[in-house]
């Protein structure tokens, strides 16, 4: 085992010197637990039981359905949009916070499909890579299944082979910014560049960027975009996500989806659909109110502090994460599969194990919290707004002691979600 460069005691002394650290109070966090999940369901904002009692106590319980007008039910997807929108380089008016990260991918991917059969009704494939978060496969799949005019997706196996990919068949290229399993992130501008280079539209899928890496989709020039609001961005389990639209292709933006929330005069009730203007074309149906007002708590947080200052402390808890248990853990069957390059890296940081889901039940039984995906796959993701370089080095503490002493069961009954 090599010296360490790093004590705890440094580590005490670099979140006393922390200037998130006092964003720490604004979350609910149990004492006893080291949290490192929020890559996958951010913790809750103190803020959200209050705003929750509220929303169910006084707008619903006492005002009933006049809350649609006096409590600003109604306006809320734009409203939310407008205070996500700077995390992510979207203008006002291009971001709406509703349904699910999966039926705004159905969306935006029918809405760049259709875009390019009015202008190149030739192309008619979708690239994506293989390694993808599996819904965003499946939705595509989905769309070109139901579409039935030679549709296909093109799975490729590496991002060396993207650029080949995106040739003269290619409509639009499907890309998740942060790769769920590794946390290797894409060059967004230079891949938007190549695809529109190339005759094709993009769509981005921010889920594992939004609040963790900094954003910036109309200096990229990146023709669409959806996200959750779950998980770096705190608004609680299962809470909308949320779609960008620029303003240059809102006009022609449309989707089979046409819901009355995105009819020009919902309460009108009139026969035959006519689009609203802007982001809200890209609403369906009624909205979850209650959990659209949870994302606001998360969202009140980021406007404290900037993305700068995240993606400095993320960088910093990663590189950290990285040198503690490629030193204190050498002896151990421990994979990096992370870049190491901070451009190419997300806010998580994973390592494979041949027991990988034994070792991290083992941690959880511990009190430190990850997470474990196939094949092997042990994820820590690190949310700055919340953890502390005491955390980093506490966790991997017990990860060195679990696979010293092999205190794990590789018998262990996996969970429904693992």
């Amino acid at each position: 085992m090599s010296e360490l460069s790093i004590t705890r005691a440094d580590c005490l002394a670099r979140d006393a010197q922390d200037p998130l650290a006092p964003l720490r109070e604004r979350f609910d966090l149990p004492p006893d637990l080291i949290y490192l999940d929020g890559n996958s369901l951010g913790a809750r904002p103190r803020a959200a039981l209050e705003r929750a009692q509220q929303v169910v106590a006084r707008e619903w319980g006492r005002d009933l359905i006049t809350s649609w007008n006096t409590a600003g039910w109604f306006d809320m997807p734009k409203r939310l949009g407008e205070r996500l929108g700077p995390l992510i380089g979207a203008a006002p008016g291009e971001v709406a916070v509703t349904d699910t990260t999966s039926l705004n991918l159905f969306k935006a991917l029918a809405a760049a499909v259709h875009m390019q059969a009015q202008a190149q009704p030739a192309r008619r494939v979708i690239v994506t890579e293989r390694s993808n978060f599996p819904t965003d496969i499946y939705m595509a799949e989905g769309l070109t299944e139901w579409l039935e005019r030679g549709y296909r997706v093109r799975l490729v196996d590496s991002v060396d082979e993207l650029p080949a990919a995106i040739d003269a068949d290619c409509a639009v290229v499907m890309l998740t910014h942060v790769n769920y399993r590794t946390g290797y992130q894409h060059d967004m501008a230079m891949l938007t560049r190549h695809a529109h280079q190339n005759g094709a539209l993009i769509v981005w899928d921010l889920a594992h960027s939004a609040g963790a890496v900094p954003v910036d989709l109309n200096a990229a020039e990146a023709d669409f975009a959806v996200g959750c609001t779950y998980k770096y961005l705190n608004g609680g389990p299962g809470s909308p996500a949320f779609i960008w639209v620029p303003q240059r292709h809102q006009a022609t933006f449309s989707h089979p989806l046409t819901g009355w929330w995105s009819h020009a005069q919902p309460f009108a009730m009139a026969h035959g659909f006519a689009p609203a203007d802007g982001i809200g074309r890209a609403l369906c149906g009624t909205q979850p109110v209650v959990s659209l007002a949870l994302v606001e708590c998360g969202l009140e947080v980021f406007e404290e502090t900037s993305m700068e200052a995240i993606r400095a402390k993320s960088l910093a808890l990663t590189d950290l994460f990285i040198e503690l248990v490629e030193t204190t853990c050498a002896d151990h069957p421990l994979g990096l599969v992370t870049p190491r390059d901070h451009a190419r890296r997300g806010s998580q940081v994973s390592f494979t194990h041949p027991h990988g889901y034994a070792v991290m039940a083992a941690l959880i039984a511990r009190g430190v919290i990850g997470d474990y995906r196939e094949p092997e796959i042990m994820r820590f993701g690190f949310t700055p707004l919340y953890t502390r370089y005491v955390d980093v080095w506490d966790a991997v503490a017990i990860l060195k002691d679990i696979l010293d002493r092999e205190d794990y069961d590789v018998a262990a009954e996996r969970g429904a979600v693992t």
